[in-house]
């Protein structure tokens, strides 16, 4: 059930309970709050620490991070004593920041021959694209690892920079106040900004190019599966390494190709244990604007929250804290447009009243005006795969 089901519970409901007088029918009609713990989505089962190595051979595992913060390189330290458990079943061909795997160890290998590899980022210059094409051919299964991967993540929001890349460099080497002043005491005469070639006395240097449009990894090559977050948190990170396991040690299929993998069938909302109350919103808020009540929904308090248009996996670990959720983990499978269809159940609590279905526009306006980057917001994570490709800057006539 999801936060339109519930809401649409709620007002058919409000009707009858009203016929009976109860002066606090809204209050009532709400859903009951999940007592904690009883929505949690469960880690898989591993079985055993040290299994042993598989009657086949230990399969080969590759870890590379694209366009990302490195968190999700972080995460896999989150499987804890597993870690040993992948020790047992996998040799690690290449994890740069873990061990001495070359890139020409890579291209030696046979076709096919990795059984899989992790990718973590987005696609955002020529060396992703390199890597990520190269791990393909090499591989026999890819897994898009973490939002970046899989939505474009945080990276995607510069697709929305009007000058593309070369705003972007211009930007990062010629006016942030730091770079800016070293340009003026080093540099005054001609700015320095890294170029993607250039000639030295020992041979031709390179960089990657930086690309205009940040990719996800199935814009680039074919993806077998998903594991979405930011990063992906243990729980879904044990489903991914159950179907692993299965596969290597009890020769059970892997799930189909395309299945997103460490979710479940329906909204954050559903994992959190506040309790809801459909208040409508009036006046938005960040948190550290009110003092958080633990037990109540965020939105109630006015905090915008992503969690009836984000699919559960994460066990609403930032909800559980204070925090909205920011939409890491996606879509729901309902949800075409993840940030309008954020948007859309946010609206919804906006005052407007069954007997007068209107809201003054400049009343929305208001509201709506307290968000301080709705783009960056609604689609923090997932401008990537979203219909909002680019921004258009209209010349003035």
């Amino acid at each position: 059930m999801g936060f339109f089901d519930k809401f649409k519970k709620k007002k058919d409901a409000a009707p009858a309970e009203k016929a009976e007088g109860c002066c606090c029918a809204q209050k009532a009609a709400a859903p009951a709050a999940a007592p904690a713990g009883s929505n949690v989505f469960p880690a898989a089962d591993l079985g055993e620490v040290f299994p042993g190595a598989p009657k086949n051979g230990k399969i080969k595992l590759a870890i590379y991070w694209a366009a990302a913060c490195g968190g999700c390189d972080v995460s896999l330290l989150d499987t804890n004593e597993r870690i040993l458990t992948i020790g047992e079943f996998a040799d690690i061909v290449m994890w740069p920041i873990a061990t001495d795997g070359k890139e020409k160890d890579i291209e030696a290998m046979d076709d096919g021959s990795i059984t899989v590899p992790l990718i973590s980022g987005a696609v955002r210059n020529s060396e992703n694209e390199h890597m990520v094409k190269l791990l393909r051919k090499k591989s026999a299964i890819v897994v898009a690892y973490g939002s970046c991967a899989m939505f474009g993540g945080s990276p995607a929001l510069a697709n929305l920079v009007p000058g593309g890349a070369d705003e972007i460099l211009d930007y990062v080497y010629r006016k942030v106040p730091s770079t800016a002043a070293f340009q003026e005491k080093y540099h005054a005469d001609c700015a320095v900004v890294p170029k993607s070639t250039i000639q030295v006395p020992e041979g031709t240097l390179t960089l990657p190019v930086v690309y205009d449009t940040v990719k996800t990894l199935d814009q680039i090559i074919d993806v077998d599966y998903y594991l979405p977050g930011c990063p992906p948190q243990q729980e879904s990170i044990t489903h991914l390494l159950k179907a692993v396991v299965d596969f290597v040690y009890n020769d059970v299929a892997l799930p189909p190709k395309g299945t997103e993998i460490g979710v479940t069938d329906k909204c954050l909302c559903d994992e959190c244990p506040r309790t809801k109350e459909y208040a409508r919103i009036t006046k938005i808020y960040e948190p550290y604007q009110v003092n958080v009540d633990p037990n109540k929904c965020l939105m109630d308090q006015g905090i915008l929250c992503l969690g009836p248009a984000t699919v559960g996996g994460c066990n609403a670990k930032c909800t559980k804290a204070g925090q909205p959720c920011r939409g890491c983990y996606g879509p729901t499978k309902l949800v075409q447009e993840h940030g309008a269809s954020a948007l859309t159940a946010i609206a919804s609590l906006f005052p407007v009243l069954d007997e007068d279905p209107t809201c003054d526009e400049q009343k929305i306006i208001e509201i709506m005006s307290t968000v301080k980057d709705p783009l960056g917001y609604f689609y923090a994570y997932t401008v990537g795969k979203s219909l909002i490709k680019r921004t258009v800057t209209e010349e003035k006539a």
